[in-house]
């Protein structure tokens, strides 16, 4: 396997300025300004980190889905001589959630199975590596404990992540969508962070689920239908790792320290 699909086409609100009149030298907006998360610099654009480690895991062909306000970045990625993997764009022409997105990609992922990823967090290559021999859908099972330890994300936040629900032989069988405050206490508990294998069979539940009351068309959902109505089944592959995670503008410096000893190479 060889392709990922990489969501950037989210509004960035929880990252834009309440005063929108500072711009870049160039005269555009700062990209967190702009909506576009994943290309703010830590260095370099938190982007170009992003596709190293798929690189890194063996990834060679990757998708950005992207609006159509978004030509800054590929203008960006045209502009550099990439060796390790190639970049290619999908535009979602509205904001219509992270299912929506998914589909907008279908012609680049055709038939093949192909890993889908926020722009936004910084996974390790391991994760992306294990999905990739994983030889069947599946899904990134984030031990919670772990991403409070080893990341950059408070706890707080952490335990608002949609739970993952395990059989004993490994399946995924529910996604809880905003879970109860739950104890720190007692057994293992993972959650997702929205990091997947899947095959051309995604592309059916993507089409069929229902808006969420956000109004959106979510891929927690999708999934949760294809197990639910599809006939689907998902791999949960346990991590006790650290993911980066680029949200609000207070991750920005805490992601920078994290990363200073990382070199991009694309």
């Amino acid at each position: 396997m060889k392709k990922a699909v990489i969501l950037a086409r989210g509004l960035g609100k929880r990252m834009r300025r309440t005063d929108n009149s500072v711009q870049l030298a160039s005269g555009q907006r700062e990209p967190a300004d702009a909506g576009v998360k994943a290309m703010i610099p830590v260095g370099r654009p938190f982007l170009d980190f992003v596709l190293s480690a798929l690189a890194d895991s063996g990834i060679g062909e990757a998708c950005i889905v992207i609006g159509p306000e978004h030509a800054a970045v590929r203008e960006y990625y045209d502009s550099l001589s990439l060796r390790r993997i190639s970049v290619v764009f999908a535009i979602q022409e509205q904001p219509l959630g992270t299912a929506n997105a998914v589909l907008a990609a279908r012609k680049f992922a055709a038939d093949e199975p192909f890993l889908v990823l926020n722009s936004d967090n910084y996974y390790p290559a391991e994760v992306f590596s294990a999905l990739r021999i994983l030889g069947e859908p599946g899904v990134a099972a984030f031990e919670r404990e772990s991403l409070v330890r080893e990341s950059n994300i408070p706890r707080d936040r952490v335990r608002d992540y949609a739970l993952l629900q395990i059989s004993a032989d490994g399946w995924l069988e529910t996604i809880v969508e905003k879970p109860e405050r739950l104890s720190d206490a007692g057994e293992e508990m993972f959650v997702s962070m929205n990091c997947w294998r899947f095959d051309a069979g995604i592309f059916r539940a993507c089409e069929e689920v229902p808006k969420s009351p956000r109004g959106e068309f979510e891929l927690p959902q999708a999934v949760q239908l294809g197990i639910s109505s599809l006939g689907m089944r998902f791999k949960a592959v346990a991590f006790r790792v650290g993911v980066l995670d680029l949200s609000y503008r207070s991750d920005v410096d805490s992601v920078a320290q994290h990363l200073v000893h990382v070199r991009p190479e694309l």
